[in-house]
């Protein structure tokens, strides 16, 4: 393989993990969202909230992953300059606070500090 062949093989590979980061945002809100209609018609408003609340953040955080490992890829083989490396840096910076806020949301603690919690919290 040619270093010509390299940079669109890997842009492709970039867009792929894009598609799939959009996917899961989209395809988790949606299921979050109807999951918690349906136990809205079941059990009530309060834990549909929580469920909803719950699933949207989930896939807010797998979405995130996917589109760092985007970004990643993208600067480390494709556009390898200094300017790039730091809009990386700033970019994982801003969605990791983003994904550490969304855990502690979701699960009540800091990852690190979640085996100190109950086992049960967190469970819908």
């Amino acid at each position: 393989m040619t270093d010509t062949d390299f940079d669109p093989l890997m842009e492709l590979v970039v867009h792929g993990f894009e598609v799939a980061g959009v996917l899961v945002l989209v395809v988790g809100a949606m299921a979050a969202f109807v999951s918690a209609l349906v136990v809205a018609r079941h059990v009530g408003t309060t834990v549909a909230y929580e469920r909803v609340r719950r699933g949207v953040g989930r896939a807010i955080l797998l979405g995130l992953e996917l589109l760092i490992i985007a970004d990643i890829v993208l600067t480390i083989t494709v556009d390898t300059t200094l300017r790039s490396a730091m809009a990386l840096g700033l970019i994982v910076v801003v969605r990791t606070f983003l994904s550490l806020s969304l855990e502690v949301e979701l699960n009540g603690a800091l990852p690190w500090r979640r085996s100190e919690r109950s086992p049960s919290h967190g469970s819908i």
